[in-house]
């Protein structure tokens, strides 16, 4: 080797080190960092960063909210959509909690692939638990919890949904209903709390449960305050019908639950589909903007109910001026499920042509983005699987047994034939919802308006009783009450409505027991045995005709999948505590009836009775 080599060598070698430094990943800490995407910066300061850089059409894309089955991954990329939402019982396939997860990464992904990289926020109606997924705890509906009247057991709930909801990737909840029930016909009487504003509103600890004390902490997410405004109101409880009030009546009587939900820091409101004497609310400025976000000071952003805004003009098919109606109205995400491409084309020539302005587009997106930004979705876009094994967790389970226990509310006890012993003799059950999950589970429970039989894992209240009960007590079971005779120490029949949901669940013409209950219960009661009735039902049902033949009844409400909390209050395991959030009608023709009316009930809100 000559002298001039070894110096090319010895150079080269000198620079090595300079050129492995060239070639090195520069490591993130030290990549260009855009100013809203720092996380040591407030909120407000990336959010107007941002804006700064979005073009109209990632504006308006932030605005729009499609169904998962009509929006692909690339349609999320390509038109910058800024949520994607399931509708009741749209899930993957399979329907598991890790399936839910892997298509939420997958959506994720897509809104990342965009030149912003401003990630989606996913919605779901997990109204009782997870409810969409198979697996998931499902706890008693809101009725129930009503009548538990626990603040710091439903903000429990809270949490434990919150946990279930992120462990499949989910960070959107619209939930919960604050309706204040006021006619027991509406077929959405169970997603009310209870038919005074004193009891959902004290109850909206379960917007603290999902949300966490503050967004972004550990599986928070965010929560909806719905349906804003009146929706429980309705003429003759008519769903999505015309609430005829004073402004004094529907602020004394609809607004307080929506208050305390914004004093607990709420991410979001959704806008109900009624009327407000005759104006529908999806258009309502006045309600909207003036009195929810100003007199209020409602921080978040407002979304539209499913295709809401096609219902301003009473047409089938939205058009420009619902388009602009909504969202100068106050509306600052539109949930337009498959028409969304149409949406758009609407929405930005309403902008371009001034019917919408510039600085209202921008007002939607403020609020939007600090959500997104507040909830870590920019940080921590992707699920947090170290929650997916909280999907139907034994621990939950726990919990939702304690609360169907602590909903239970005790209407009649003759002869104090409750709580029966756990040893010794025969107990007969029957009825159709004794060993039916799909029916104590009611509706939103996997599809929309839910279904029959083991639609889900849980426990029956069947399942329940025969676990309750000590080794010398014989159980029989026939849902029509075949079998049954004088040496039997007691009949239980579990009894009620089958599953609904909004529009289906609406009753006009009876609200009593079907003929295959009535005929069960003349099956037992001439048996000679005593006879409880658990009445499985989303509402006071028309019973007090049959009452006097009873010697117990229960209301269970809509428990869930946990049955056996039913059977530990019938056994004694657990007191009865629960208290009607409803007035209880003694017959159909007093609807609507409700506390301080001067109508007499067949039991009053607040009644229930204890061992």
């Amino acid at each position: 080797m000559n002298h001039v080599t070894r110096r090319r060598l010895c150079r080269a070698a000198a620079l090595l080190p300079l050129l492995a430094a060239l070639l090195v990943p520069v490591p993130p800490a030290a990549a260009a960092v855009l100013p809203y995407q720092d996380p040591a910066l407030p909120v407000a300061t990336r959010v107007s960063d941002l804006l700064s850089r979005m073009s109209l059409d990632e504006k308006l894309g932030q605005m729009t909210q499609a169904e998962r089955g009509s929006a692909t991954p690339a349609d999320v990329t390509a038109y910058r959509l800024g949520s994607i939402l399931s509708g009741g019982g749209s899930a993957p396939t399979p329907n598991t909690a890790t399936s839910w997860a892997d298509m939420y990464d997958n959506l994720q992904r897509a809104a990342l692939a965009t030149p912003l990289a401003i990630p989606m926020i996913y919605g779901v109606d997990a109204v009782h638990g997870h409810n969409n997924v198979v697996g998931a705890t499902i706890f008693p509906h809101n009725i129930g919890l009503g009548a538990t009247g626990d603040p710091a057991l439903v903000q429990q709930i809270g949490r434990a949904v919150a946990e279930e909801v992120s462990g499949t990737g989910i960070d959107w909840d619209f939930a919960p209903c604050l309706c204040v029930a006021r006619d027991d016909r509406w077929g959405r009487t169970y997603e009310s709390f209870g038919e005074t504003p004193d009891i959902p509103s004290s109850l909206t600890t379960i917007i603290t449960g999902l949300q966490g004390t503050a967004l972004g902490g550990p599986a928070s997410v965010l929560a909806t305050a719905k349906h804003y405004l009146g929706d429980g109101g309705t003429t003759a409880g008519d769903d999505q019908g015309n609430t005829q009030l004073t402004e004094a009546q529907l602020r004394a009587i609809h607004l307080p639950p929506f208050q305390a939900a914004v004093a607990r820091g709420v991410g979001s409101v959704m806008i109900s589909y009624s009327s407000w004497n005759g104006v529908k609310l999806h258009g309502n400025q006045y309600l909207i903007t003036n009195v929810l976000k100003g007199e209020l000071g409602f921080s978040g952003f407002v979304v539209s109910d499913w295709n809401g805004i096609d219902q301003i003009d009473g047409q089938s098919g939205f058009t420009a001026a619902e388009v602009t109606a909504s969202i100068n109205a106050g509306i600052d995400m539109v949930m337009v499920p498959t028409a969304w491409k149409n949406f758009l084309t609407l929405l930005k020539a309403e902008v371009q042509n001034g019917h919408i302005t510039p600085a209202r587009v921008d007002d939607a997106n403020r609020r939007i983005l600090t959500k997104k930004f507040e909830l870590g979705l920019f940080e921590r876009p992707l699920t947090d699987r170290s929650y997916t094994p909280t999907v139907g967790s034994a621990a939950h389970r726990a919990l939702a047994r304690q609360a169907v226990s602590r909903s239970m509310v005790l209407l009649k006890n003759s002869g104090n034939v409750l709580p029966l012993a756990r040893d010794g003799g025969k107990i007969f059950v029957a009825g159709k919802s004794a060993d039916n999950i799909g029916y104590q589970s009611g509706g939103w429970t996997i599809s929309w308006q839910g279904g029959s039989g083991a639609i889900t894992p849980g426990t029956t209240i069947l399942q329940g009783i025969r676990a309750a009960v000590g080794s010398s007590t014989t159980v029989t079971y026939n849902q029509r009450g075949t079998g049954v005779d004088g040496s039997y120490r007691a009949a239980i029949a579990v009894v009620g409505e089958t599953p609904y949901a909004e529009g289906q669940g609406d009753r006009t013409t009876s609200m009593s027991l079907d003929r295959d209950d009535l005929r069960t219960l003349d099956t037992l009661r001439k048996a000679g045995v005593p006879v409880v009735v658990v009445l499985v039902s989303g509402r006071p049902l028309d019973v007090a005709t049959q009452v006097s033949g009873w010697n117990a009844l229960v209301a269970a409400w809509l428990p869930g999948t946990e049955g056996a909390g039913v059977a530990d209050v019938l056994f004694g395991a657990v007191a009865p505590t629960g208290k009607t959030p409803m007035t209880w009608m003694t017959s159909l023709s007093q609807q609507p009836i409700n506390a301080g009316d001067g109508k007499t009930p067949l039991f009053p809100q607040g009644f229930g009775l204890t061992y």
